[in-house]
């Protein structure tokens, strides 16, 4: 049984295997990514999941890979300050800049955080071999892969933790080097354990508010927690006090233009001929309107974002907590003739959201093609709001799906 990889070590090594001339190479390569928003969540899950499946038998290498070109990663501020906490950097993490080009048949995959590939990665969707993810199962990975685990929980790490845990405790020993001669290795262990609780922990926290939003938070997410804690070796180690440094980082977005605001948390699909994207933002329209100075600065660069990206619709999707009162906010643009069809048919699909008009229609414009509201229903994140948007789609009259 070949020994367990240091955590920087086995990041070394799924690089070489990447990056390698074709004939060095694995065929195939296995790889393991999450979905093309790269939060904390799917940036970490697939870390963590590929580290624990390359120290299992039958000690497979499977590379991280972050769903976004390099250049996005420094925008993931949050995941820069996780991997410090771990002992590595952003330079350490694999992204869509490192991907050479492949032929499907070189590859497999596994998902995490999302259960279809999308965009440039999915000409390797009948490459998919597993995935584990906490969205709306989209029915495009095959039911006979395995693993196969998609239900709700308020973090795909939960369910990364849960698939994974007995894997992770039977790992082989540590192979410390020739460097490190004389290191206990139960020790180093102890160490490695350490890094790696801390790349699987910060998800679960932001994504549960710390465990505290009782409308996300489930029985695997409360589980993951307490293993965790088990792993953690650090003195004094404070949940509450890793949660407030790591959100602390995340919701600083006050040195980023719109554009790259736009781009943090993004996620875009395709529903019968029309194109649907979505930026989530961890401030309020308050917040995203002082910044702009006035609403049609906020507004022109919302524009400038969706014709770049050349959607149909465009949505804005906020998160915040004034005064400690945690709000959701939305704002859906219909930028097409059939994308404006498509957000005057929403609200009517997504009564159950609670929506309010926001500021007495601040926002609002567009020959009522343009609509926020502030949304009462916390619950409902992207996850359970781009389903009902993309289902305002399909109903465009002259689309494809509705000529089927």
């Amino acid at each position: 049984m070949p020994p367990r990889i240091p955590l920087k070590g086995f990041l070394a090594a799924a690089r070489s295997a990447l990056t390698a001339p074709p004939a060095q190479r694995p065929n195939p390569l296995t790889l393991v990514v999450g979905n093309e928003s790269a939060d904390l969540d799917s940036l970490c899950s697939a870390v963590v999941l590929a580290y624990i499946r390359t120290n299992s038998p039958p000690h497979t290498l499977h590379i991280p890979l972050s769903n976004i070109p390099r250049s996005e990663l420094v925008l993931r501020t949050e995941m820069t300050a996780v991997l410090q906490r771990a002992g590595l950097s952003p330079s350490d993490i694999l992204t869509l800049s490192e991907l050479p080009d492949l032929k499907p048949e070189e590859t497999q995959w596994l998902l995490v955080d999302h259960n279809a590939l999308t965009g440039q990665l999915q000409k390797f969707q009948s490459r998919v071999i597993g995935c584990i993810d906490h969205h709306v199962d989209e029915n495009v990975t095959s039911r006979d892969v395995k693993p196969r685990i998609i239900e709700p929980c308020g973090s795909c790490m939960s369910l990364v933790i849960d698939e994974s845990r007995a894997a992770w405790d039977s790992f082989p020993p540590l192979d410390v080097g020739q460097e490190k001669e004389g290191v206990d290795a139960k020790e180093a262990a102890a160490e490695e354990d350490d890094k790696l609780a801390t790349l699987a922990f910060a998800p679960i926290l932001i994504d549960t508010i710390d465990l505290k939003e009782e409308h996300k938070v489930k029985e695997k997410d409360i589980r993951a927690a307490k293993y965790l804690h088990s792993k953690i070796r650090q003195q004094g180690f404070q949940q509450t006090k890793f949660f407030e440094d790591i959100a602390a980082v995340k919701e600083d977005i006050s040195q980023l233009s719109f554009y790259d605001i736009f781009r943090k948390d993004y996620k875009e699909w395709e529903e019968a001929g029309l194109k649907l994207g979505i930026s989530c933002v961890v401030q309020d329209f308050d917040y995203l309107l002082e910044k702009a100075k006035q609403p049609d600065v906020f507004i022109d660069e919302l524009a400038r974002w969706a014709k770049e990206r050349k959607l149909d619709v465009a949505g804005v999707m906020t998160t915040s907590n004034p005064g400690g009162e945690f709000q959701r906010h939305l704002l859906v643009w219909g930028i097409t003739e059939k994308g404006a069809e498509a957000a005057k048919r929403f609200p009517g699909i997504a009564e159950g959201l609670g929506l309010e008009q926001w500021k007495d229609g601040l926002l609002d414009g567009d020959d009522g093609k343009r609509r926020a509201w502030r949304q009462r229903d916390l619950k409902s994140s992207r996850k359970q709001v781009a389903p009902l948007l993309r289902e305002a789609l399909k109903g465009v009259e002259g689309n494809s799906q509705s000529q089927l």
